[in-house]
């Protein structure tokens, strides 16, 4: 992998390129492709992008702060130590992506596929997830407490020791969920989904 030696912004990054410590504040990625590229401490802060994609990137202590994607892809992508407080992800498409060490403060996806994406342990407390394809993603004891997780297609994932307490889940897949290792103080769940966590307690339930 290269790393170029001056900053041009996001102009002219080749596939295998290392960036490091560029300020792409504010700007505009929508239909860029990046290709097996390494980001280290860069600026994504309130970046903009429509249609952007990233294939097999590494973004390592990367502020997404503010930033808004639609329509984007990161596929195979990893993420260590990203900031990415406040940022909205809209019909994205995150397949196959891993996070390590992240912050996720008031984060918020809409719509999307994340299927395959390891967020173990991730702290997840308050984001606001809808409407997106998270199929066996691995959230082995990810925190999600008072998060907003509405229609997500839970299926297949690894849920052990997840913490659901005061999360709003209503009409999510919860078909994977082991409710004796999960932690579902105050969560909100709808009549449907009372029915799979009371048959996962090993409960018979008749009409």
């Amino acid at each position: 992998m290269s790393e170029r030696e001056r900053g041009d912004g996001p102009d002219d990054v080749g596939p295998g390129t290392t960036v490091r410590g560029e300020d792409w504040y504010g700007r505009d990625l929508s239909g860029r492709a990046f290709e097996r590229v390494e980001l280290v401490e860069v600026d994504l802060t309130e970046v903009t992008a429509t249609g952007a994609t990233f294939e097999e990137c590494t973004f390592r202590g990367v502020r997404f702060n503010a930033s808004a994607w639609r329509d984007s892809a990161f596929t195979g992508c990893t993420f260590s130590r990203a900031n990415l407080f406040d940022a909205s992800f809209d019909g994205c498409k995150l397949v196959g992506s891993r996070f390590d060490d992240c912050r996720f403060d008031l984060l918020r996806a809409e719509r999307g596929d994340w299927s395959f994406v390891s967020l173990r342990r991730a702290a997840l407390d308050g984001v606001h997830l809808e409407g997106v394809r998270m199929r066996e993603a691995d959230l082995e004891g990810a925190r999600l407490g008072g998060a907003t997780v509405i229609g997500v297609d839970l299926s297949g994932s690894e849920l052990a020791d997840v913490d659901l307490r005061g999360a709003v889940l209503r009409g999510t897949d919860l078909s994977a969920l082991d409710p004796r290792t999960a932690r579902l103080a105050g969560a909100v769940i709808d009549p449907a989904q009372a029915v799979v966590v009371a048959e996962g307690l090993g409960l018979v339930v008749t009409p």
